[in-house]
């Protein structure tokens, strides 16, 4: 069976949501900004809990959609935890992550990178790198609609 990376995205991103444009804008955890990443879940419900951390109101669990990527398990690297720096979790990120993000990138050892998740540390988030030439063997479901329950931010 192969890995799918799991994004949770607002419905009228969801055409666009593999192609690294938000991290490249804004940068995340893992990339600094100019950089085009692309953030998946291992599950949907940790793609589901990793979107969960950065709403505040319920009227924001409206319009998503959920989105999936496929591959091959030989097209990940996964990162040795070794590497990561003790304060890995806090938020702000330490700029370290970002190093080791972007050094990965500008490697292109592979197009995805397993990483920790920082929401629950013994489950993996999947880096995927939109610039990588084996980006288009990545199989990409079409967006379907996904409701969160109400109960989750009240």
């Amino acid at each position: 069976m192969m890995p799918t990376g799991w994004r949770i995205v607002k419905t009228k991103y969801a055409a666009h949501a593999f192609d690294g444009e938000g991290a490249r804008l804004y940068g995340g955890r893992w990339n600094s900004p100019g950089l085009r990443m692309v953030y998946t879940s291992e599950s949907l419900a940790l793609a589901a809990l990793e979107i969960l951390a950065h709403m505040g109101k319920s009227s924001m669990l409206a319009f998503y959609s959920r989105c999936a990527a496929h591959f091959d398990d030989s097209l990940v690297t996964s990162l040795d935890r070794s590497r990561l720096p003790a304060n890995w979790r806090t938020y702000p990120s330490p700029s370290e992550l970002q190093f080791l993000g972007g050094a990965w990138m500008a490697a292109e050892t592979s197009v995805v990178l397993e990483v920790p998740s920082v929401m629950i540390e013994t489950e993996s988030n999947y880096l995927l790198n939109p610039l990588h030439p084996d980006y288009a063997s990545l199989v990409i479901d079409p967006p379907e609609p996904f409701d969160f329950d109400p109960r989750l931010i009240s």
